[in-house]
């Protein structure tokens, strides 16, 4: 019972975003909290992902009432993650709220539990409970989720699967609430707005979406990526490639030097989320190491191969409309062509079955606030 703080008075909330996926799933959070009479909403941009973050924030209207611009070019984990604590513990002493909440598995999110933990604050993880159980798979995404889920009052988990992660790691089933994903409310609320890429593309083409820009594909593993679309590419005239690069050097520079100047590759900065919604759409086949990706495709119809060897999602995968391939030129041939060349194949993935929600989740997750809060 944390209400002996509050006193009758508005509930003051500090909402954390620091990447784009974070913005994007933290939007409808805020957009519902902020609706609320009982609560006072502050939004903190950390920006860890400057430029990406800004895109998603003019897309939902959302104004940051203090901003960090923490990042900086080619930025080291540990620096990252000083500066973070740093900054973020001046915030907590100025602002002192009542309650704090961030999302998903990015060191912003990590070191927003650790200063909470320090100041005695209540920190509510969204989409907490995501595991692979290989601290170097993803790295460091599962080792930023096993800290936060340590160290949460809420865990706000999409899945039952989520949720017996944490049963498992010992957390109390009374702190566990499984709310939906809030990635689905945000892709309900823009997908059925009329949205254009803004990127010309052959429409006579089966556009085939690419997005890859995890760390612990740097190297070869994802030369081999870059290897097999530019193969699809020659294979499929009738396919059209469309990469918008995220631009982490250790990404742009090979995908510029492997895959530019190929008459049926597009290759672009990353897109606004409303246009890469659109792009979504469009397209006949995704190929992705994203986990935004991997639970919005699949609500629009669109089969995903994901260029991991593990997934913290796999409500997907056991549903049959997402399959892992990893990092592997002839694992990502394979499949596509399985899917580019076999109707059946292809429809047994596109069947628009989403495990991850209805589009419930923030309003979910306000009323267990206000309910912690009032009890």
């Amino acid at each position: 019972m944390i209400n002996n703080h509050f006193n009758n008075k508005k509930i003051k909330i500090i909402c954390v975003i620091g990447t784009r996926p974070e913005a994007i799933k933290m939007a409808p959070v805020i957009l519902t909290l902020q609706k609320k009479p009982w609560a006072e909403v502050r939004i903190l941009a950390t920006a860890q992902h400057r430029h990406m973050l800004d895109q998603v924030l003019a897309a939902f209207a959302i104004k940051p009432d203090i901003d960090l611009d923490i990042m900086r070019p080619n930025q080291a984990l540990i620096a990252l993650t000083a500066r973070l604590l740093l900054n973020l513990d001046d915030v907590l002493r100025a602002e002192n709220p009542n309650i704090v909440l961030a999302q998903g598995d990015t060191t912003t999110v990590m070191t927003v539990a650790l200063a909470c933990f320090y100041h005695h604050i209540p920190f509510g993880h969204v989409e907490a409970g995501l595991r692979t159980g290989d601290m170097q798979n993803p790295f460091p995404e599962e080792m930023n989720r096993t800290i936060a889920g340590r160290l949460s009052r809420w865990h706000f988990a999409p899945t039952q699967s989520s949720r017996l992660n944490l049963l498992r790691e010992g957390i109390l089933d009374s702190d566990i609430y499984v709310t939906g994903n809030t990635v689905i409310d945000a892709l309900m609320t823009v997908a059925k707005r009329d949205l254009s890429i803004g990127i010309e593309m052959d429409p006579s083409k089966r556009m085939i979406l690419v997005t890859a820009h995890r760390r612990e594909n740097f190297g070869e593993p994802f030369l081999q990526v870059c290897r097999a679309i530019r193969s699809l590419a020659d294979t499929y005239t009738d396919v059209e490639i469309l990469y918008p690069v995220h631009p982490n050097p250790n990404v742009a520079e090979v995908a510029y030097s492997q895959l530019a100047n190929h008459p049926r590759i597009r290759l672009c900065p990353p897109l606004d989320y409303l246009p890469f919604v659109a792009a979504m759409k469009r397209a006949y086949l995704i190929l992705s190491d994203s986990g935004g990706v991997q639970e919005e495709a699949p609500a629009l119809g669109k089969p995903v191969l994901v260029l991991r060897r593990e997934t913290e999602r796999p409500e997907a995968v056991t549903e049959g409309v997402v399959k892992l391939v990893g990092p592997d030129y002839d694992a990502i041939m394979s499949e596509s062509k399985r899917l580019l060349d076999d109707e059946k194949c292809y429809a047994a993935m596109a069947r628009g079955v989403s495990p991850y929600g209805d589009g419930r989740a923030s309003e979910r997750i306000a009323a267990i606030l206000q309910k912690a809060v009032v009890e």
